[in-house]
């Protein structure tokens, strides 16, 4: 047989190095198929890879061009693709129009395309895999920078959940952590798509994919509508899906899933790699995270804590010294003339006192928990109000406020509390709100209740809750409200 014509092997060249010029697989593949065509004359050529779903590749063929193509066409030919020892697809050339048969020549010019193309491919995997661990590596830096600087728990979910959605080319970026129950619940969903019915979504106790993911095994779905495992009431909404573990040093934080629409390509093995990696160490960044908080809010406990004792040790203690020394002065002998100054001065002392301890309450009180007892709800309420007084209102405890009070006691004694700061935040020229609680006083009838009292200094006489109102305005006295209960 003869060789090929210098104008052949010139086009088989040209053929060959066009194939190198794509980084990318697609790229590549589509210089393939183009050089193929154009080598032999075919009126059609197409790459059909022999595992679609190890590339995430669909058929890539060349646009039909030659009118009436479709008529009187010679039979195709095909020649096999391989890298390496692996069979990557198959050419498939359609005969030229008007009949013309493909040549032998035709066949060894193709396969010599072929043999270069398997080369190609082979290094076009190598840059794809290479800049998709890249990304990852990227994303992995940047989700861990990201949850180190200060970002809140429900934050931290979300940063995770957006970044593995975008780098997998997801539908959604889910996060679903263990119930008390023993089920999974997802607490967060990042998608672009319409998220309503996803959050609050459970995987029951029992249910065939929670014995994998409880015990922090990855979980890989080629359809979530069609898989028998999956019983959620969303899972119809999506096709591919890959249910990765937030795991790190034994601990299962939740899991990550990343579901792809109906339909969409699924998943190669190097993502499920990439992905798995992601997660794990997405965890311990979750974790360090959550360590940092708490090293930080122990730090913030442990320096008020320091200053509730020096409020105690130093300024408590001189104060009630203070008050003391003027009791005493009080009832010398010819002391009768400033008795009522001094008199004066020891309640407020006295006042100031049970504010200064009011404060150290605060201050031992957890800094990011909710208050608990009666007095830090009182407290939390008189903050609350502060910001609409544009000052805190004092606020003084006398009696076993957080042991004798009951829950509904407390619970209608906080209702009246809100009404009577929200009536004293609507007064104009008010510009001090004294709060006071008292467990232990006696009521009317006998029995020992609790005395909540309000008062301010506004302009309009307040109203009355409860039993008992003090004087208006136009005696020179505060606006009072006074809510008295049993105990």
């Amino acid at each position: 047989m003869s060789a090929p014509s210098p104008s052949r092997l010139t086009r088989l060249l040209e053929a060959v190095l066009e194939t190198g010029t794509a980084l990318d697989l697609p790229g590549t593949l589509r210089h393939i198929v183009a050089g193929a065509a154009e080598l032999t004359g075919a009126a059609e050529a197409e790459l059909v890879p022999a595992d679609p779903a190890r590339d995430g590749l669909d058929p890539i063929r060349t646009p039909v061009e030659a009118p009436g193509a479709d008529a009187g066409r010679a039979p195709g030919l095909r020649t096999p693709i391989h890298v390496g020892a692996e069979e990557f697809g198959e050419l498939c050339l359609t005969g030229r129009p008007g009949a013309a048969p493909f040549t032998v020549e035709d066949g060894r010019l193709l396969e010599v395309l072929a043999a270069q193309a398997g080369i190609a491919i082979g290094n076009a995997r190598l840059y794809e895999r290479a800049r998709q661990r890249a990304r990852w590596i990227e994303g992995a830096a940047a989700v861990t920078t990201a949850l180190l600087t200060g970002e809140s728990a429900e934050d931290a979910l979300m940063t995770v959940a957006e970044r593995a959605r975008l780098l997998a080319g997801a539908s959604a970026g889910v996060i679903l952590q263990p119930t008390p129950e023993g089920g999974m619940e997802i607490v967060t969903a990042s998608t672009p798509d319409d998220p309503a019915g996803i959050v609050g979504t459970t995987i029951e106790p029992g249910s065939p994919v929670l014995t994998q993911l409880l015990g922090g095994e990855p979980v890989f779905l080629t359809d979530s509508a069609t898989d028998p495992r999956m019983t959620t009431h969303v899972r119809h909404r999506f096709g591919p899906s890959m249910m990765l573990p937030l795991q790190a040093n034994g601990r299962l934080i939740g899991t990550l899933a990343l579901p792809r629409r109906r339909g969409g390509r699924p998943y190669t093995a190097l993502e499920r790699l990439l992905a798995t990696q992601f997660a794990s160490q997405a965890a311990l960044a979750l974790v360090l995270a959550d360590a940092r908080r708490r090293r930080e809010r122990l730090a913030v406990y442990e320096d008020r804590d320091r200053i509730a004792r020096d409020l105690h040790d130093l300024v408590v203690q001189r104060l009630f010294a203070t008050g003391m020394m003027l009791e005493s002065t009080r009832r010398r002998p010819g002391a009768d003339d400033v008795g009522e100054v001094l008199g004066r001065a020891v309640e407020e002392l006295r006042s100031t006192v049970q504010e200064v301890r009011t404060t150290i309450f605060a201050l031992q009180q957890p800094p990011a928990d909710p208050p608990t007892g009666l007095r830090g709800r009182v407290l939390r309420e008189t903050a609350v109000a502060a910001a609409r007084l544009g000052f805190p209102p004092s606020t003084q405890f006398t009696g076993a406020v957080d042991t004798r009070v009951t829950d509904p006691v407390a619970d209608s004694l906080l209702d009246a509390l809100r009404a009577a700061l929200g009536a004293a935040a609507g007064r104009p020229g008010v510009s001090r709100v004294a709060v006071t609680v008292e467990a232990g006083v006696a009521l009317p009838d006998g029995r020992e209740g609790v005395r909540l009292a309000v008062a301010d200094d506004g302009e309009v006489a307040g109203g009355v809750m409860g039993t008992g109102t003090g004087p208006g305005p136009e005696t020179g006295t505060w606006n009072r409200t006074v809510w008295l209960s049993p105990l």
